[in-house]
């Protein structure tokens, strides 16, 4: 408690500090400003309820931000931005040149790829806006519109993306922590009140003991996110001793930190992406004229939502892309390369090829939690559901682990700046 009150001074007393939060505040208050202004002929009731039938869409608005559930001019959030960087992370595999910017170019080859990545968000976000468009004109959710309006709309919802991408950069560069993960941080937990509200007009007295062993497993889930979240595996590191000049340098041990969740949310992304793209084929068939087709798409969209077939489905996915992603993000040959270029290694394994295969093998073995924690997490509230009957006592496992990370980001980014006062 001590420690906390002196952090929470030097903060008070800390002009940079301050004015950064602030700045972060500011961002966040006209993000959700422009949250709240939907794009025109739009029917509320039927899109309240479209989105609580759909656990595919409500999934992908959090990370929107929010903004979809309201069909705001910001609806596609930070997803055009997020789905291109995860394209640019993708093609460094197929391109070389990419793959070598990326990770010997430093800083530069890494502004190089972000800048790619805003360029290819473009058109991914006008891509976007059209598909999310049509599939609630199909619904009735939104009037059919003319050719030349249609068009306006999809502009303004990819220019809402780009600025809300613009603001992530600037509360990236000015404020605190991450900008893009603050603003889906801050979508999700302006949905808290809403969701707290509508348990109280719907409170029932006999279902107390539900409410309390809910309220149990939150704090137990919660307590297993940052767990999770924050475990690492220490491979031992030792730099063999040399000589330059008349001073002796090296003998220290230290250890290499391997996270248990390598790859975050973004196999979740990905499984997400996977899933959706069928159920949005299935929903643009099911309005065909064709009876035989609209009938086969409505019976396949009835197996594919929130039953068993799409939890196992989901869980598997999940766990098959966080081995994808983190093969991808994880390189053992350039850390054996690395440690032997600086003269260290790892006590009992010979640097080199037998350093790069014992890393690989430690990866293997701790990814396997990870995705299976994972895989959990993206099926909780299908499991809430079914234990709970409630579709409102349902815990976001995606969305907690978006806050719960960005939240201990956040903290580890303040403890530095306030390390780097001290000094």
């Amino acid at each position: 408690m001590d420690a906390f009150v002196r952090k929470l001074k030097l903060i008070v007393t800390d002009r940079e500090l301050l004015g950064r939060i602030g700045f972060v505040l500011f961002a966040l208050i006209a993000f959700r400003f422009l949250a709240a202004i939907p794009i025109p002929g739009i029917d509320a009731t039927h899109l309240e309820q479209f989105f609580s039938n759909n656990q595919f869409l409500g999934l992908l608005n959090i990370f929107s931000g929010g903004g979809l559930s309201n069909l705001s001019i910001v609806m596609l959030g930070v997803a055009p931005y997020i789905t291109a960087s995860i394209i640019m992370q993708l093609a460094t595999i197929i391109f070389p040149n990419l793959k070598s910017m990326y990770q010997d170019e430093g800083e530069a080859g890494r502004k190089k790829m972000s800048q790619y990545a805003r360029i290819l968000a473009v058109p991914l976000a006008l891509i976007q806006g059209y598909a999310y468009l049509f599939l609630f004109e199909s619904q009735g959710i939104v009037d059919k519109l003319p050719f030349v309006q249609l068009a306006m709309n999809v502009l303004i919802i990819a220019a809402g993306s780009m600025l809300l991408m613009w603001i992530g950069e600037l509360v990236t560069e000015f404020g605190v922590g991450n900008g893009v993960s603050l603003i889906i941080f801050a979508g999700i937990v302006a949905r808290v009140p809403q969701a707290l509200a509508q348990q109280t007009f719907t409170f029932d007295a006999s279902q107390i003991p539900v409410y309390l062993g809910f309220l149990i497993a939150a704090l137990l889930i919660i307590y297993g996110v940052v767990v999770m979240t924050e475990a690492e595996r220490p491979v031992p590191v030792t730099y063999a001793k040399r000589v330059r000049g008349n001073k002796l340098y090296g003998g220290v041990s230290t250890y290499l930190p391997l996270r248990l969740n390598q790859a975050g949310v973004i196999p979740i992304i990905f499984a997400l992406s996977i899933l959706l793209f069928p159920q949005l084929l299935l929903n643009f068939a099911s309005k065909s004229s064709l009876v035989w087709l609209s009938s086969l798409a409505t019976r396949l969209l009835t197996l594919s939502g929130g039953n068993i077939i799409y939890g196992v489905s989901y869980f598997f996915l999940v766990f098959l892309f966080t081995y994808f992603y983190t093969a991808v993000t994880f390189e053992p040959n350039t850390i054996a390369t690395n440690l032997q270029k600086n003269g260290a290694f790892v006590p009992g394994v010979r640097p080199g090829n037998q350093t790069s295969e014992y890393l690989g093998r430690i990866i293997t073995r701790i990814t396997m939690v990870g995705g299976l924690f994972l895989g959990i997490i993206a099926v909780l509230p299908l499991i809430m559901q079914g234990l709970t009957g409630l579709k409102t006592l349902a815990i976001g496992g995606t969305a907690l682990l978006i806050v719960v990370s960005v939240l201990l980001d956040l903290v580890r980014k303040v403890d530095a700046r306030l390390s780097l006062k001290e000094y």
